[in-house]
């Protein structure tokens, strides 16, 4: 690989295990995204061009075909794994809600450039694209209103729904197009509010303060699938 250890981590969710501490039930990926993205289709999990990896040159030469294969095997498996654990949920529940945490950049510019507006980056994003939202609404509004209730530094957090990202990843379509009448998938995007992007040193306080967040959805949630017919 050639890009460089600073630019792989930035494009990366460090500390984002921190925040579903709380959840009944986790899984966590300790694996670079310039390996493998589990979070794109199977085909575009390996990013073969930089017009794939935001402009960013991965490899110095294009990756053999073993390379591919193993990383392919690895989304493979972590999608044979994500479909055994929910449907052990569900198996055991009925249905259930996936929370898919992710974090997003919002000082793309530099370090010391202003950041992105916050108009077009709330401080949580929640994606909804993939979902049958007649169904898993009531389960969603539940979701972003317990959040909102919320306070981060002494302001409400800005919670809101398809703005800067839409949901489309490949954890909450699988779900969705696996468990259509079971699972409610919610992608959840934190600007990196939490830590400073460029050097990638962690806000440990925001952190902790954004678990406790997250973690107080956890009862709203089960009582939103409990009220469904």
């Amino acid at each position: 690989m050639c890009i460089s250890g600073p630019d792989r981590q930035r494009e990366e969710d460090p500390f984002t295990e921190h925040f579903i501490a709380d959840f009944p039930t986790q899984i966590i990926v300790h694996r670079s995204r310039f390996q493998v993205d589990l979070n794109r289709p199977r085909e575009a999990a390996v990013y073969r061009s930089p017009e794939q990896s935001w402009g960013l040159n991965v490899w110095r030469e294009p990756p053999a075909e073993d390379i591919v294969n193993e990383s392919l095997a690895f989304h493979d498996a972590f999608y044979g794994e994500l479909k055994r654990v929910v449907a052990d949920v569900e198996k055991r529940y009925g249905r259930f809600v996936l929370v898919d945490v992710h974090s997003y950049n919002h000082r793309r510019e530099g370090p010391k450039a202003v950041p992105a507006s916050q108009d077009v980056a709330p401080d949580i994003n929640i994606g909804t694209f993939s979902m049958d939202r007649a169904r898993w609404g009531p389960v969603v509004d539940a979701f972003m209103e317990a959040l909102r209730a919320q306070h981060l530094n002494g302001e409400p957090i800005d919670v809101r729904e398809n703005v800067s990202f839409q949901g489309k990843g490949e954890q909450t379509r699988f779900v969705h197009a696996n468990f259509p009448e079971t699972g409610c998938a919610i992608a959840v995007e934190f600007k990196k509010i939490f830590m400073d992007e460029w050097s990638g040193g962690p806000d440990w306080a925001a952190i902790k303060r954004l678990r406790t967040m997250l973690g107080s959805t956890v009862s709203v949630l089960e009582a939103a699938l409990r009220r469904m017919p």
